[in-house]
């Protein structure tokens, strides 16, 4: 017979010393930080933490969550939306405090610029430590005349900070790097352990939101003279629209090119293990990159890769050059098409890239990244 009372307080009890952890970013549209925050947060609740993610609006096309992950709107309400810039700046801090005050978690973890800010204001007073992440290039992100005034009074307070790469890190004073780590981003499992395919197609791949400082404009540039030797390949871009006008920029130049036929837009994947898989390789472009998922993702599908050596170095932290991929200039078309020639050109060095690549997918798991995670805020909590 079971002995219900006692299984409901060892069940009240356990609860009780469950670690409670709230995520707070803007929302969970599909990109980069809104990725890592959704895998990261099923981790912790697969693992027994009291998970909640705190945003300040719900997107048209946002990343799945773990079932026991609680999504919680502290963004501004009807009333508050029609209120003055200052008002709502102030409705914004004030939903978030009450939110924490009511949940009472053990430590508050924030992605991206605002997020961060937000939190630390929003806790000022509370004796709650607040975890920042850094997770874009610095270099007009952090060094508007507001960031000069905020980073002073308000990452002081930070209890750590996460960065993508060093060079992230070495933007920042010295108060916020000293407690801070480099942790990659984690790979969705489904990228990893797929067997590499014997037989590749005839197909050049990207991925990725189409938006500007993705720079999918200079990729197709270059892609055009690679076309130009290899008649039979073709580009396809993968990656939903950002509406910041690089879908119809992108639309436009494949026009004025003439490339429809070997130059593709194809939208959103939900099965871009699949559709990316069985490509001759995978070419990114970017004008700056904090940690690109979609290169773990192609590198961990065993795809040779070329990509951008972009500031502030998240390829280059991932890429050795020669080694499991190759990089180039920034901006630079011509480097771009001449890479991804020699890949064409080259099997057995694209083979050798590929298999070297597929090796990120142990280093960057959602399990081991996981951990990382875990043990640097229970440093800071100061829990076991």
């Amino acid at each position: 017979m079971v002995d219900y009372a006692f299984t409901d307080l060892y069940a009240q009890k356990r609860l009780r010393n469950m670690k409670r952890i709230v995520f707070h970013l803007n929302c969970l549209e599909r990109g980069g930080a809104e990725r890592v925050v959704a895998t990261l947060s099923g981790q912790f609740a697969e693992h027994g933490y009291e998970v909640y993610i705190a945003t300040e609006w719900q997107g048209a096309d946002e990343y799945e969550i773990h079932p026991q992950v609680k999504r919680v709107h502290v963004g501004l309400d009807r009333k508050q939306e029609q209120q003055g810039r200052i008002q709502k700046f102030v409705g914004r801090i004030l939903n978030l405090r009450r939110f924490l005050k009511k949940v009472k978690p053990d430590i508050v973890i924030a992605f991206a610029r605002k997020a961060n800010y937000r939190a630390l204001t929003a806790t000022i007073g509370m004796k709650l430590p607040v975890l920042i992440s850094v997770r874009i290039n610095p270099i007009g992100y952090y060094d508007f005349w507001s960031d000069k005034i905020q980073i002073p009074l308000l990452f002081r307070r930070a209890a750590g900070c996460v960065f993508q790469t060093p060079q992230q890190r070495d933007f920042f004073p010295k108060y916020v790097r000293k407690n801070s780590r480099i942790i990659l981003n984690p790979i969705d499992e489904k990228f990893i352990g797929n067997e590499i395919p014997k037989k590749r197609e005839n197909v050049v791949v990207h991925s990725g939101r189409l938006v500007d400082f993705k720079n999918q404009c200079l990729l197709v540039q270059a892609f055009v003279m690679v076309h130009q030797v290899h008649p039979d390949y073709m580009l396809r871009i993968y990656g939903p629209d950002s509406f910041d006008g690089t879908k119809q920029k992108l639309e436009d130049l494949i026009d004025r090119l003439h490339a429809e036929e070997y130059i593709q837009l194809m939208g959103s994947s939900s099965a871009l293990e699949k559709d990316m898989r069985c490509a001759a390789l995978a070419a990114y472009a970017s004008d700056y990159e904090g940690m690109p998922n979609v290169v773990l993702e192609a590198m961990a599908l065993g795809l040779p890769v070329v990509s951008t050596d972009c500031p502030p170095g998240g390829p280059r932290m991932v890429i050795q050059h020669e080694q499991n991929g190759l990089l180039v200039p920034v901006g630079d078309k011509n480097a771009l098409a001449a890479a991804i020639n020699r890949l064409i050109e080259d099997r057995k060095l694209a083979q050798r890239l590929g298999r070297n690549a597929a090796k990120i997918g142990q280093m960057a798991s959602p399990e081991r990244i996981f951990e990382e995670w875990r043990d640097y805020m229970e440093e800071i909590t100061g829990k076991q």
